[in-house]
């Protein structure tokens, strides 16, 4: 056995190693999809990141032989924990070869972090909030891996598991086959939905039409979100630059908005598979990877379902089955053939019923784990 040095990632160049290690892992995993590197340096710079305005975080290395050979990161919520009245460390972006002792080196290393700063429980897969990838895949390696999951090898699980750690909870990933038109049944329900008297449904052709409702959306999410595990509100600095992120490669004809006289009561966001395109530039956006990015995204026949709520007082009125049926004409109109629910909560029984009721079939599972300190 070769010695083991754990590393705090503390220079340029440390970082460096731990953003592009996971390339090197899994380059013999034709599946594997690897992220946008450019949102990777943002993500774990401390001065650009304002996530680290209410968390603590720790980045670390695994050497094994003078070899990076893992990497984690160790995270307390301290926002979260005051919310929920949790006291949780977290850990993330964990990556590794096949093999016990450098797993055990690192997740150690984190437990022992986290314990020295207060915690009393470690769990995860789970960054600063549930828009970072979340949990080890579990079930359905067989299929295509897309963005904003997680992208683990299999062999994680048996060792997460091997270290004593235990279900939190399950996510599971729907696919949907889409129909070559809307079927009555829906159509029914939309004029029904469609007749009741001030509520309006808002769809959009052009970013320009859309700018101004971003950050509306992104108000009501902290809205709709709060009993959603992992959620941690936005403040108005990281609704900005959320807003920034995503609406260069959001597209207009997917994204649906509610409104009654008064005020957007619900949402639902939904975009083309750009997996192919960041697979095929390696994730690499600069300087010619975006226009393969843009390519996938106009040739795809795959929709990903985002984001979407309802404000609480206007739940069970029907206006996500309003939305989501103004989605999937969308979907029907420019020839999609498969609509991929993204993660949903395995206790949301409501949105999985809704799934199953158009055909869903649940093709992956992944879980987040918890370990008591």
């Amino acid at each position: 056995m070769g010695e083991i040095i754990i590393k705090e990632v503390l220079t340029r160049k440390e970082l460096r190693e731990f953003i592009f290690l996971p390339e090197k892992i899994h380059k013999n995993e034709p599946h594997w999809l690897p992220s946008i590197y450019m949102d990777d340096w943002l993500l774990y710079d401390k001065k650009k990141n304002k996530s680290y305005l209410y968390a603590d975080a720790i980045l670390l290395l695994a050497y094994k032989d003078n070899k990076p050979a893992g990497r984690i990161m160790g995270i307390i919520n301290n926002r979260y924990n005051a919310i929920h009245n949790e006291n949780h460390g977290r850990f993330c972006f964990m990556e590794c070869y096949n093999d016990k002792e450098v797993f055990h080196a690192l997740i150690t290393k984190v437990e022992d972090w986290v314990r020295q700063n207060g915690m009393s429980h470690l769990v995860g897969p789970l960054g600063f909030s549930d828009k970072d990838p979340q949990g080890f895949q579990i079930e359905g390696f067989e299929y295509p891996q897309i963005i904003t999951i997680p992208t683990n090898s299999q062999y994680m699980v048996s060792l997460i598991e091997g270290e004593g750690f235990e279900k939190k909870i399950d996510l599971v990933n729907y696919f949907i086959r889409m129909p070559e038109e809307l079927p009555l049944i829906y159509k029914k329900v939309l004029s029904r939905v469609e007749k009741i008297e001030g509520y309006k449904i808002i769809e959009f052709t052009k970013k320009k039409e859309l700018k101004p409702y971003i950050i509306p959306v992104l108000e009501l999410m902290n809205d709709t979100f709060k009993e959603i595990y992992g959620f941690v509100p936005l403040n108005d600095k990281e609704k900005s630059e959320f807003a920034s992120r995503y609406l260069p490669i959001l597209d207009p004809k997917f994204i649906k908005v509610v409104r009654d006289d008064n005020q957007m009561i619900g949402f639902a966001i939904s975009m083309p598979d750009i997996s192919p395109g960041i697979k095929a530039c390696n994730g690499r956006l600069l300087p010619f990877g975006i226009f393969k990015v843009l390519k996938e995204s106009k040739r795809t026949k795959k929709l990903m379902m985002m984001l979407g709520g309802v404000k609480k007082e206007y739940r069970g009125k029907g206006l996500d089955v309003l939305m989501g049926v103004k989605i999937l004409e969308s979907a029907i109109n420019h020839k999609m053939e498969l609509i991929d629910s993204h993660l949903v909560l395995e206790n949301n029984s409501k949105m999985r019923a809704e799934y199953e009721r158009v055909g869903g079939r649940l093709v992956k599972k992944f879980r987040i784990y918890q370990k008591a300190l």
